[in-house]
């Protein structure tokens, strides 16, 4: 590890990276109901290309991710990139339902190389900026997922649905080029079979038992996130609100705010301060739903539920994957499958069922939920969360 500081325009550039990648996976979420329209399938049955997305992105977690620990990082990242590219061509001039859903889900399985990106620059970074850089990054990783719905709706608006998937590849385009340039060559850590690295990769599990613990709380913390996301297209563009895709696009920009905390919270995680970050997360994820639910008296309410939901899951969640990446140096591809796994599971989940629980039980429906899986989190966090004494031993 350098104890150089990184450039600010590479860390840039890998933040940029990172947010363009995941935002393959939702720019659909915003257009389920003109996509519902379009491809003549009901709007509660469009929740699968989420699920989809999100169970593809699961699987190029465990798959893929720990191959970073195995392969040269730059020709990884490139070749990755280029893949993923390709699932969105598809999707693009996708016909019928099919098509769409194998565009989709080879989009979402080669993304996963914005946590091939996350770690390889945690690996990049000194000690003393670590958590400052994956915070950074995790920022762009979030904005990625929140503007992906801003632009997909101002595509929609002024061409049509499919219109954010062409932007999307010409944009990803620009970026491996870009990666392929400023990319260092990095050597893999270990040399092992592949399927040694994937028993290897399920093997962390066992070999460290906090890495259960901040899993388990990725994927309560994503499962959050989804039930809110998934549906609240649903919602503003019923009946109700009939509200254009532009505008529920607009609604990421509230949510953008969240990504503003990324870096402050990797900066208390490198003073230690990650019990208290979490413990407050985790407190906010709780109240914000509490705006969100009453959303029929103002929408100003649910405008204001959306800064504090999306704070409160960027700032958990960077401080997670800072404490994870801490456990071992030379595993944090695997550490950081092993946690993303459990993180997009939880999220996949949520996505499915919130446009049941939407269908059946209306928006407030949907909110109990959030506020209940936020309860269930902060509690197992209070019961069984680390001394502050014992994060320090990781390094």
């Amino acid at each position: 590890m350098t104890e150089k500081k990184l450039s600010p325009w590479f860390v840039l550039l890998l933040s940029i990276a990172t947010g363009v990648s995941v935002a393959s996976n939702n720019y659909a979420q915003p257009l389920l109901h003109t996509i519902s329209n379009d491809l003549h399938i009901t709007t509660s049955s469009t929740g699968i290309i989420i699920t989809v997305a999100q169970l593809s992105y699961a699987a190029g977690l465990l798959l893929l991710v720990p191959l970073g620990d195995l392969i040269e990082r730059r020709l990884l990242i490139v070749s990755m990139s280029f893949i993923s590219m390709l699932g969105l061509i598809i999707c693009a001039f996708s016909q019928n339902m099919t098509w769409l859903l194998i565009g989709t889900g080879i989009a979402g399985f080669f993304s996963v190389v914005a946590q091939v990106i996350i770690p390889f620059a945690a690996s990049l970074a000194n000690n003393k900026e670590r958590g400052e850089v994956v915070g950074f990054i995790m920022s762009g990783l979030l904005l990625g997922i929140l503007l992906a719905r801003t632009a997909a709706g101002i595509c929609s608006y002024f061409g049509n649905w499919r219109t954010i998937y062409i932007v999307a590849v010409i944009i990803l385009f620009i970026i491996i080029l870009l990666l392929f340039k400023a990319l260092p060559r990095y050597p893999a850590p270990i040399k092992m079979r592949y399927y040694q690295l994937i028993a290897s990769t399920i093997g962390q599990f066992k070999k460290y038992p906090l890495l259960i613990l901040y899993s388990l709380l990725g994927a309560l913390n994503f499962a959050i996130f989804s039930l809110f996301w998934t549906p609240i297209a649903l919602l503003l563009g019923g009946p109700d609100y009939q509200y254009s895709d532009l505008t529920i696009g607009l609604f990421g920009l509230f949510g953008a705010a969240g990504a503003l905390i990324a870096p402050y919270a990797g900066k208390l995680a490198d003073k230690n301060k990650s019990n208290l970050v979490i413990t407050l997360g985790l407190t906010l994820l709780m109240l914000s739903w509490l705006p969100i639910g009453f959303v029929h008296i103002s929408i100003i309410l649910l405008i204001i539920g959306v800064i504090t939901l999306d704070l409160a899951v960027q700032a958990t969640h960077v401080t997670s994957m800072n404490q994870v990446y801490k456990i071992d140096p030379n595993s944090r591809n695997r550490l950081n499958a092993c946690y993303m796994l459990f993180y997009f599971i939880g999220g996949a989940t949520a996505s499915f069922s919130s446009t049941w629980l939407f269908a059946h039980y209306g928006w407030f429906g949907v909110s109990i939920a959030g506020a209940s899986i936020a309860l269930l989190a902060l509690t197992i966090w209070l019961i069984f969360h680390p001394k502050q004494s014992e994060e320090q031993t990781y390094e």
